[in-house]
């Protein structure tokens, strides 16, 4: 199966629980409630002028989106909280652009065709993801700000914004001022007609991680539905022909099984995917009856190495190709 197709699929946002560790510098949760939503609803926020459509260029699924444009390295994790339970909301699509240090989008006006600083990732367990990028500049008329959209299912999403602690902003830019040559940016968030309705909701935290030679920031936001699946109509399809099951034992040391339920005989495959979108193994089943069926994944065997990794089955029935995606942890 090509990237483009699996992408195609996965950016429908089959939302599925799941497991993705981040490194070992950013796997703790600010201690305090910064950058926390207590389970409010995000506001709603416009896209933008600048926004692109992520998910029709498999090209965006990465963690990385600096592009090694220059500015201070930043490492974004966002956790996404559903209202309905308060809990964590497992695969659901998270887009995020932004400006570069300049205050230019890539896509638009003199950078026309170019890509930095936008991208998507999908949710762990914990209802988490990452992003690796730079500590924004600005733009007259507003605060140094992120935008995000969160794509519960195929047919719910969630555009919003959320900005930093001005004085942590400034402080990083300062630091660096031989990189950001704009200076500091002159405005506060109570300053951005953005924000005019207060952003208590839309503030993520800032802060240098010398030992790592980056800034962490953390996000959280709560939008509509409950910490479970997302549920569109490409969901339900998917449903009536097949069941796919978290894999156990997850987290992984060597072995793992990969449960599958078909509601009828079909052809199936499997395949085995990095969160950087490249297929690491694949495996054609074949005809398979209706039934419970396990897919046995040797991870030493394959000589993969530890990290987190998207399992993705295909299914043919009547014609028709079903897939379905989880995400699991090697260690």
């Amino acid at each position: 199966m090509k990237r483009a197709d699996f992408l195609k699929v996965f950016g429908g946002a089959l939302a599925l629980p799941a497991a993705l560790p981040f490194a070992a510098r950013a796997s703790k949760s600010p201690a305090s409630d910064a950058g926390r939503s207590n389970c409010v609803l995000v506001p709603s926020e416009t896209a933008g002028p600048f926004p692109l459509d992520l998910g029709e260029n498999d090209f965006f699924f990465r963690q990385d989106i600096s592009e090694g444009v220059p500015g201070v390295a930043m490492r974004q994790r966002i956790r996404i909280i559903g209202a309905g339970n308060c809990e964590p909301m497992p695969n659901v699509r998270v887009n995020i652009w932004h400006c570069d240090r300049d205050g230019g989008y890539s896509g638009y006006g003199a950078l026309e065709g170019q890509t930095h600083c936008r991208g998507y990732q999908f949710t762990d367990a914990n209802g988490e993801c990452e992003f690796v990028s730079i500590v924004p500049g600005w733009y007259p008329g507003r605060v140094t700000h992120m935008h995000f959209q969160v794509f519960v299912s195929t047919q719910y999403s969630v555009v919003s914004q959320y900005t930093w602690p001005h004085a942590a902003v400034v402080e990083a830019v300062e630091a660096n001022s031989a990189v950001y040559p704009a200076g500091p940016d002159p405005l506060s968030p109570e300053q951005d007609g953005g924000f005019v309705d207060g952003y208590d909701l839309q503030l993520a935290t800032l802060e240098w991680d010398a030992a790592a030679g980056e800034y962490v920031s953390f996000y959280e936001a709560t939008v509509e539905g409950e910490g479970v699946n997302g549920v569109g109509y490409l969901e339900r399809q998917t449903a009536q022909v097949m069941n796919l099951g978290q894999n156990f034992p997850n987290p992984v040391a060597d072995r793992t099984e990969i449960p599958l339920t078909l509601h009828a005989a079909a052809a199936v495959s499997w395949s085995l995917w990095s969160v950087q979108g490249r297929c690491v193994h694949r495996v054609e089943v074949g005809q398979l009856p209706a039934g419970d069926h396990r897919f046995a994944v040797d991870f030493a065997g394959l000589g993969l190495a530890p990290a987190s990794y998207v399992y993705q089955v295909e299914v043919l029935a009547a014609g028709q190709r079903y897939t379905s995606v989880r995400r699991l942890t090697a260690f």
